[in-house]
């Protein structure tokens, strides 16, 4: 289901011009118009959710078979090194447009980029604590 004000389902519905690179009936991928390396694209379901925990199942496992096949392709055409799948969720997290998305970020050798995050630590007794509240 779209939703009127929402500009991403705007875009992955065609009301809105886009660079797209991929579209089925489920959903479009479109060229990041900000992009973070050469290729930066986002996977938008056509249908509206606003972020992951509203998204359906079938939607979550479509968009990361969609991703598979975009990453191939990137990795043949745009010969990346490497790439990112980033999604996010809440502002906390760094979510600015309510439309659940996918980044495929291709990345190259030495592009500048520093997407991974810095890791912290924990104790046995924390990690204890998390995986019994977690498994409960």
């Amino acid at each position: 289901m779209k939703k009127d004000d929402c500009i991403f389902c705007k875009i992955a519905n065609g009301e809105i011009p886009s660079g797209t690179i991929y579209e089925d009936e489920l959903f479009r991928v479109i060229l990041d118009l900000g992009p973070a390396t050469r290729g930066h694209a986002l996977i938008l379901p056509k249908d509206h959710a606003s972020d992951l925990y509203e998204l359906p199942e079938e939607t979550a496992a479509g968009a990361m078979k969609v991703a598979k096949q975009i990453a191939l392709k990137m990795k043949e055409k745009l010969h990346c090194d490497g790439l990112n799948l980033v999604q996010n969720n809440g502002e906390a997290a760094g979510q600015t447009v309510k439309h659940f998305h996918l980044h495929l970020i291709p990345r190259y050798e030495g592009d500048g980029q520093e997407i991974l995050w810095n890791p912290g630590s924990a104790t046995k007794e924390e990690l204890d604590e998390v995986r019994k509240e977690l498994t409960e």
